[in-house]
């Protein structure tokens, strides 16, 4: 039994759920597991706001808006004077306010209380202040996480980061029991359909288009073929433009004659509609554009299914993908794609043995699993910084 005095204070800074965001889900599902270990007290947030307001549970200790300078300070002082042992900072460049989220630095260098960062974007090529964010992070974290051993690399050689100071540990994916794939599709009305999918929130850097000309020639050879795109529109991108995205796509499918080819379902998906989504897909594609793409909680989520995917050479596809667990298409290239998909349909013996391969993989990237990790960083973390601190010394 482990005495309450020495379980683990950690509250974790970055956005959260209701506010609509992959960060968010991420916060959610590790506190969600971190909460089952018995020395760890149920871990707090400091939620980071846009413009909107949110009705944040019990959870949340803190929130503000991402503009507003003072309040990174402020975070700071409250957290030095709190009963926190450490902190999890959730880093993406747009979440946070000023120059590429230069405002989160004012917050890192005034806290006393020692913390981890947690990079979801690592660029190989950096302006000048987005070098410095990253650098100054990892300079003043106790450790650096990042989901990718290319990443890995480049948070030392590029952001001069001590090797040291950086773990590596996957994207964690929910566990959830569910139905055999054939009765989810009865269920959710695509039974006797090939189904290829994607999900997440719309927008025009998911490539889309390419994906949905794609389907004109697989159609040929399998009438039977389904491409369905589950979510709904990002909310960044619906509050600037609209709909637009989707209105385009929508033509593009009439355009191509594909009504009975391609299927769009409009809404932000519960836990367990996602899961659902990836089970029911004899094929799981991620046709993203940009070529940077560090980490993907959806194509994480493709892995831990074991689902056969198809995806462009972004970075994170072209790790996850080796050793057989998946196919690359060119960038931009309808072609491409199809005959991926064509590949797959045309070899079912392939499609298991690559099913097999990727679920490998995937159930090391359960939650369950990875939060073991994180929670042995914090309490190393924690312990680390107890010692100095006790030796006369403070951060």
């Amino acid at each position: 039994m482990v005495s309450t005095l020495n379980k683990k204070n950690v509250a974790f800074l970055g956005t959260y759920l209701p506010r609509e965001c992959g960060l968010a889900t991420f916060t959610q599902d590790m506190i969600n597991e971190l909460e089952t270990m018995s020395d760890f007290h149920p871990p707090r947030v400091i939620a980071v706001n846009n413009n909107a307001t949110y009705a944040y549970g019990k959870k949340v200790m803190m929130s503000f808006n991402q503009n507003h300078r003072w309040e990174y300070i402020r975070i700071a002082l409250e957290l030095n004077r709190s009963n926190i042992d450490l902190l999890v900072i959730q880093h993406e460049f747009g979440i946070y306010g000023g120059n590429s989220g230069e405002y989160l630095i004012d917050l890192a260098e005034r806290l006393t209380v020692p913390f981890i960062v947690i990079f979801h974007t690592v660029l190989s090529s950096p302006n000048p202040k987005q070098f410095q964010i990253v650098a100054r992070l990892g300079e003043l974290s106790c450790k650096s996480v990042t989901m990718a051993q290319s990443t890995k690399k480049d948070l030392h050689a590029i952001y001069g980061i001590a090797l040291n100071k950086i773990e590596m540990i996957h994207h964690g994916v929910p566990q959830l029991e569910t139905e055999s794939r054939e009765r989810l599709k009865a269920l959710y009305g695509y039974a006797d359909r090939q189904v290829i999918s994607t999900f997440g929130f719309l927008s025009p850097g998911k490539g889309i288009e390419y994906a949905i000309e794609a389907m004109r020639e697989v159609k040929e050879s399998h009438p039977d073929a389904l491409y369905i795109v589950w979510g709904k529109t990002h909310p960044v991108v619906k509050q600037e433009v609209g709909e637009v995205y989707r209105q385009k796509l929508q033509a593009l499918v009439s355009e191509l004659g594909l009504d009975n080819h391609v299927v769009f379902v409009d809404k932000l998906l519960t836990q367990e509609e996602v899961v659902h989504s990836l089970v029911l897909s004899d094929i799981y594609m991620t046709p993203y554009l940009g070529k940077e793409q560090a980490v993907s909680g959806t194509l994480a989520y493709g892995i831990g299914y074991g689902r056969v995917i198809i995806s462009t050479p972004y970075r994170y596809a072209t790790e996850m993908l080796a050793d057989g667990r998946g196919l690359l298409a060119n960038f931009r290239d309808p072609k491409s794609l199809g005959t991926g998909i064509l590949d797959i349909l045309d070899h079912p013996e392939k499609k298991l043995h690559m099913e097999q391969r990727t679920l490998d993989l995937g159930r090391t990237m359960m939650w369950n699993q990875i939060v073991k990790q994180y929670a042995g960083l914090i309490r190393d973390s924690v312990a680390a910084h107890s010692s100095y601190t006790n030796h006369g010394s403070v951060i």
